[in-house]
């Protein structure tokens, strides 16, 4: 009961007492009244200014972690309360409460989340109540910047790869890597006196019957670039067995491995706006592939073959593709294998249905890939992520 039932109850009880000219509901009525007025006074006396801090832990988390919100409030007021409590919400989790316990002016108090799946779950809404020992009188003050809690994907520790004996075009035959770096032709201009005639653009020069030389620009390359598929066809099964939590996993363990080697790479997913982070190290900059792969959802507009028709330019120059999908379009391997003609290209298709419990069965897209030469590592549900990853031949990879 609020403080307004009970002002509401207390003058009922006293009228009552009057028509019947009872003392003891009198002071009933008079008791409840003057219960409402006190709670009143006793919050109001409690609240004023307070500063309170929402730390997660552990920040960021990984997939398994018991995650834990820690609430430390600093009151200004000396005054003595009944209770105080935090209340919000996380998106996707839900509400939250708190119970803050301490003296003078620091409350402090955990609120266990569980093991949450991997996710970027903002807070929605936050406020911090001051109650009276009655609960009668509740005055709510909300809260600064709304806490985010980040679990990032648990990826598997990879030591060999299932495609580092296959680099091959499309139709099979071995591919020298090109250099990580290079200039690239981006124009032609008139030939300027002093200027070397290795820089001369012989077709444009004979065709205009004076010199031209061609304007170059430095065009960096990734050493390899891990797609991940985020079309929503492709997931199936509740997180974090997912598919598609499978799918994240493992591009992130392979962008790790390839790290780990030294090489420089970059994780693009087919959501809306083609997110590209890319990494050299296993510092900070692996830390952003670990926040993009928390946060994205299988909500691509658009599948794997559409995604092709025009991919982003970290994808066309890229020395070596992976590609980790759960198309079955015969359109996508075939837009897959004209990539491959120019570049390494091999693909982790995982078997989303299996994930929801479907009979596995042979995809014709995936075979047309192996057939063609492409090493293809098969997820299923329930398979060793890191064997299949890992394999150089076996039940893991499809095989034409």
């Amino acid at each position: 009961m609020m403080r307004h039932g009970a002002l509401a109850l207390g003058g009922g009880v006293l009228a009552a007492a009057i028509v019947f000219a009872s003392r003891p509901l009198g002071v009933a009525g008079l008791g409840l009244l003057l219960a409402a007025l006190l709670a009143r006074a006793f919050v109001r006396g409690a609240s004023g200014p307070v500063d309170v801090r929402t730390t997660v832990v552990p920040n960021p988390a990984t997939e398994g972690d018991s995650v834990t919100l820690r609430i430390d409030a600093r009151r200004r007021s000396r005054f003595a309360f009944g209770s105080a409590v935090v209340v919000g919400a996380l998106d996707e989790i839900g509400s939250y409460e708190c119970r803050l316990r301490g003296r003078a002016g620091r409350l402090v108090g955990e609120a266990k989340l569980g093991r949450l799946p991997r996710g970027r779950y903002e807070g929605l809404d936050g406020r911090f109540e001051v109650r009276d020992p009655l609960g009668l009188e509740v005055r709510s003050h909300p809260l600064g910047s709304p806490v985010t809690a980040v679990v990032h994907p648990r990826l598997v520790e990879l030591t060999t790869l299932f495609d580092d004996s296959g680099r091959t075009f499309g139709d099979g035959r071995r591919l020298l890597l090109r250099r990580p770096a290079g200039y690239d032709f981006h124009s032609v201009r008139e030939y300027e006196q002093g200027e070397s005639l290795r820089r001369v653009h012989w077709p444009t020069t004979a065709r205009r019957g004076e010199l031209m030389v061609k304007e170059l620009i430095d065009s960096p390359r990734e050493s390899l670039v891990v797609v991940l598929d985020c079309d929503p066809a492709g997931a199936a099964g509740t997180p974090p067995r997912s598919s598609f939590d499978t799918a994240v996993r493992a591009a992130g363990s392979l962008v790790r491995a390839h790290v780990a080697r030294g090489r420089q790479a970059a994780l693009v997913t087919t959501t809306d706006g083609d997110s590209v982070t890319c990494s050299a190290s296993l510092e900070g900059e692996f830390h952003s592939v670990l926040g993009a792969l928390a946060a994205v959802r299988p909500n691509a507009s658009h599948d794997l073959a559409r995604f092709l028709v025009q991919p982003p330019r970290v994808v066309d120059h890229a020395l070596e593709l992976v590609f980790v999908t759960a198309t079955q379009s015969l359109v996508a391997a075939t837009r897959l294998l004209d990539l491959a003609g120019r570049r390494p290209v091999s693909v982790v298709w995982i078997d989303a249905p299996s994930f929801a419990g479907r009979p596995t069965r042979a995809v014709p897209a995936v075979l047309r890939l192996s057939a063609a030469g492409l090493r293809v590592a098969v997820v299923r549900r329930g398979n060793d992520l890191a064997s299949v990853l890992e394999a150089q031949r076996g039940e893991g990879l499809a095989s034409g």
